[in-house]
């Protein structure tokens, strides 16, 4: 080993030991230190104590208060100039500065908003009232919860090298005092300064016009003041909008299965939703969209924007009975952005599901088909009641004002309308009844399965003779079918109804409860609906006598009995009771005015008059030419004949 080796060592071996020796001293250092902060906290804990002085209480106290504040304010102003380095002196400002309120009302609404994000916090209905407690009406509609209102407008802004991303929601505008415009409307608007000589701008335009359809309506300008250098990159803006609807009806269930989200296509006539759940659903969609609705069973919350939502996000999730809402609603979408624009031109709806008004809403030339919101049914329903119901229901309720009354005339009208096709249907079954006995003989006469062909055509050769069509019965049942589903659209979903009453219904919209059960019973509720339970009694009644008449001219409806007298009418007990009672009285006035006509027609039909037509008919059939259509019938059972004996040969 050299001595440059040996001086190494040494020279490493001092360093070691003088580290160690350092080190040990600021242990020792680190340890007093330790020591005097657990003496300090020891000092605050005996202060604490009773025999100690107060004076030194006090005095440590203040002076840890003290420290404290300071602290705390040196971390305030060092987050500040963060916050102005990162967003810059304007936003910083917004971001601290407190929210104020503002009022605004015409005569339909009254329109709360907050300057915090510039958005409406509150919307509440004037001609509405809220199903309250013991069955009175007194609070006002409010369409959402403000506490859980939300609406967004996201975007990045241009720092220096880098973008910050601002979310409107989070800042506090500056509003200016509220004006009105040559056409009336008063103009709320509200301003946020994004950077020096570049803001945001928001106003909100509300008339009062004396017409339902643009009062409910309101403008909403979103305008870019010189923002453009200061807008980073960007082909589109981030929206969202989140939303919290109250329970304003008796029933939960009734009213949640007519609560959901919609949303429209541009140029089609026609609304995509996203259905009844009591739990959560969502959707999404790439398209474009011309405007999204929270509804209710009764009011809506409607965003619009003709062609400039690009694809949405959609979703809602269902508040538990008894909670005081129905849904949550939420809404993530975008609009598209470039350099050239210089704003956006939307609106909002915030009011009843009428139809009526919804199809006169409009923000341009182009028609909005708001009045899809109103379930009224698809195909034919929907065009029984958008062209025949609802006209017919408007002017009547124009001229009478007891809803009662127009129901029952609106019950008659409709029973006169297809009275034609009840008297056709009693004639077909009386013919049925009576051939009964010349059918009872084609059965004696071919009782085997194996003739079973030959009964049949026997069979059509006597209906053909005497004129009978083995749908006559069925067909006029069939094409009155579409009335009665649309009017089981059209009550549930009539806010007209809303709030009226009748005998002892105090809301037609809603259903009646003559007694409420101190438990509830599945399938069926908590309570006893009066019209419910005489519209299923009269529904068993029609449903005896019409049995009676089919029985005895088609033995197979025997086996139906059950179902027709029994099953039918308790479905129809459990499944209307929590159903609007209007629907049910209607119901109830139908079948009886059924009944009655029933027996009419019975005392019209001479049952000698109808056998001698038959006779008639079946001489003149007898020496006629039959038609291609017979000839094809029969020629087809001969056909199946041999083909039926074929196959039992074959098995022998």
């Amino acid at each position: 080993m050299d001595k440059k080796t040996i001086l190494g060592l040494v020279a490493m071996a001092l360093v070691f030991i003088g580290f160690a020796y350092l080190n040990g001293k600021e242990q020792q250092r680190y340890q007093a230190e330790l020591d005097a902060y657990h003496a300090y906290q020891d000092s605050v804990r005996r202060a604490t104590m009773p025999e100690v002085d107060s004076t030194t209480y006090e005095a440590v106290a203040t002076e840890m208060t003290a420290t404290a504040a300071e602290q705390a304010l040196a971390a305030a102003d060092a987050a500040h100039a963060r916050e102005v380095e990162m967003f810059g002196q304007e936003l910083t400002e917004a971001a601290e500065a407190e929210a104020a309120e503002l009022v605004v009302e015409n005569e339909v609404m009254t329109v709360r908003f907050t300057t915090r994000g510039a958005q409406i916090a509150g919307v509440t209905l004037k001609e509405y009232t809220k199903y309250g407690p013991k069955e009175h009406r007194t609070e006002p509609v409010e369409m959402f919860d403000s506490a859980a209102e939300r609406f967004n407008l996201s975007f990045f802004v241009r720092r220096g090298l880098h973008d910050v991303k601002v979310s409107t929601a989070d800042y506090t505008f500056v509003a200016e005092p509220v004006a009105t415009n040559a056409e009336g409307a008063q103009v709320v608007t509200m301003r946020l300064a994004v950077a020096p000589g570049a803001s945001l701008v928001y106003e909100y335009l509300i008339y009062n016009t004396k017409s339902a359809e643009r009062d409910y309506l309101i403008d909403f300008r979103v305008r870019f003041d010189g923002m453009s250098p200061y807008l980073s990159n960007q082909t589109s803006l981030a929206l969202d909008w989140t939303s919290r609807t109250y329970q304003n009806e008796r029933g939960f269930e009734n009213e949640n299965m007519y609560t959901t989200l919609a949303y429209r296509f541009p140029g089609e006539d026609s609304i995509e939703e996203l259905g009844i759940s009591e739990g959560s659903k969502s959707d999404d969609t790439s398209s474009h969209l011309d405007w999204v609705a929270f509804k209710q069973q009764f009011f809506s919350s409607v965003f619009i924007a003709p062609n400039l939502l690009h694809g949405a996000q959609m979703a809602f999730e269902t508040a538990a009975p008894g909670s005081g809402y129905i849904k949550q609603f939420a809404l993530q979408t975008a609009v598209d952005y470039t350099a050239q624009t210089e704003g956006y031109d939307f609106a909002f709806y915030f009011g009843p599901n009428q139809y009526s008004i919804l199809r006169k809403v409009a923000v341009s030339d182009e028609p909005l088909y708001l009045e899809r919101l109103i379930p009224l049914g698809w195909g034919i329903f929907g065009w029984i009641n958008r062209w025949v119901v609802i006209p017919v229901f408007d002017l009547l309720r124009n001229h009478i004002a007891s809803f009662g009354i127009i129901i029952l005339i609106l019950a008659v009208l409709i029973r006169l309308v297809i009275s034609p096709l009840t008297y056709k249907s009693y004639v077909s079954m009386a013919k049925m009844r009576l051939i009964k006995p010349e059918m009872d003989a084609l059965a004696a006469k071919y009782p085997k399965q194996e003739d079973q062909m030959k009964r049949q055509q026997a069979t059509m050769e006597l209906y053909r003779k005497a004129g009978i069509n083995p749908m006559g019965g069925c067909i006029p049942m069939l094409i009155q079918m579409p009335i009665l589903i649309a009017m089981f659209r059209f009550f549930p979903a009539s806010i007209e109804l809303r709030g009226e009453s009748f005998l002892w219904a105090h809301d037609l919209s809603s259903y009646d409860s003559v007694l409420d059960l101190p438990f509830s019973i599945p399938f069926y509720g908590d309570h006893i609906s009066l019209f419910a339970l005489l519209m299923a009694a009269s529904t068993f009644i029609f449903s005896w006598i019409n049995y009676q008449q089919t029985a005895s001219s088609q033995p197979q409806m025997a086996g139906m009995k059950f179902m027709m007298l029994y099953l039918m009418p308790l479905m129809l007990l459990v499944w209307f009771n929590g159903y609007a009672s209007g629907l049910c009285y209607y119901y109830l006035l139908s079948n009886i005015l059924t009944i009655g006509q029933t027996y009419i027609v019975r005392h019209m039909v001479d049952d000698n008059k109808i056998r001698l037509a038959m006779e008639a008919n079946a001489a003149r059939k007898s020496k006629g030419k039959k038609s291609k259509f017979q000839q094809r019938y029969e020629e087809r059972m001969r056909e199946l004949q041999q083909m039926q004996q074929q196959q039992q040969a074959h098995k022998k």
